[in-house]
């Protein structure tokens, strides 16, 4: 299926060949689309996708925010798995613009609401109950804007997931916004944290996940950056990478 998909993206006169693309990620997990080791479902995406279009891709793992800082001062050509957020436009470009082709997505992921559960705190969907204090989330993250806009004070101090869940075992916050894959994957590597935490039913939001490319990048070789963009839909949809994704996730 790999082979059908480059053959049809080489016919369809995608990027020229030869050329290496700079792509930032977070140097932290974000299971299962990105892992520490320099992994992840994404980076398995992006590589079928370079071999489709005869490039390379040299990956750098840094902070977060340092992705985004060396996206905008054009030091990076791209930076990934970025959800939407207005303001980040002056850092780089989307898929299709503002708003962005969800159709060009990495992948969507959702957050959720973790909380102790003897804490009484209640999500319906449209009110958190039973708060007191705030919601603790990662640096940088966007869902912590989303709970702003819901008038939902925000702690934005963990560095990474699993110092995130360690703040509400701790009783440093009373409940955490965090990505359900990871959720997931650190309650069952810590059964001590299954058996004291528990994952409100209902998910606070579901985003898509870009591929952010620099304003230069999208300026110097702008058939490049849509061939590289339509790539990833054409290898996301794939039957053999679906199958992967679904394997992946269940495990």
């Amino acid at each position: 299926m790999v082979a059908t998909v480059c053959a049809s993206l080489s016919l369809s006169g995608g990027a020229s060949a030869g050329g290496t693309v700079k792509l930032c990620m977070e140097d932290r997990d974000i299971r299962p689309w990105i892992t520490r080791d320099g992994g992840g479902l994404n980076v398995v995406l992006l590589d079928r996708v370079a071999s489709a279009l005869g490039l390379r891709f040299e990956y750098q793992r840094l902070p977060w925010k340092r992705c985004l800082d060396k996206l905008k001062a054009n030091q990076v050509d791209g930076a990934f798995g970025a959800s939407f957020k207005p303001e980040r436009v002056a850092y780089g470009v989307y898929p299709g613009g503002v708003p962005p082709d969800a159709h060009k997505r990495l992948n969507v992921d959702r957050y959720v609401l973790i909380s102790r559960r003897a804490s009484g705190v209640t999500w319906d969907g449209k009110t958190l109950g039973g708060l007191r204090g705030a919601v603790g989330t990662q640096l940088g993250y966007s869902v912590a804007d989303d709970l702003r806009h819901l008038g939902i004070p925000v702690d934005e101090g963990a560095p990474g997931a699993a110092e995130l869940m360690h703040k509400v075992v701790a009783e440093h916050v009373m409940a955490a916004a965090m990505l359900e894959g990871e959720v997931r994957s650190l309650l069952s590597e810590t059964p001590r944290y299954a058996r004291i935490l528990q994952v409100l039913p209902v998910p606070l939001v579901e985003k898509p996940y870009y591929l952010l490319l620099s304003h230069a990048f999208t300026t110097v070789q702008a058939k490049r950056a849509e061939a590289i963009w339509n790539a990833i839909e054409k290898v996301r949809e794939s039957k053999d990478y679906q199958t992967l994704e679904k394997l992946t996730i269940q495990q």
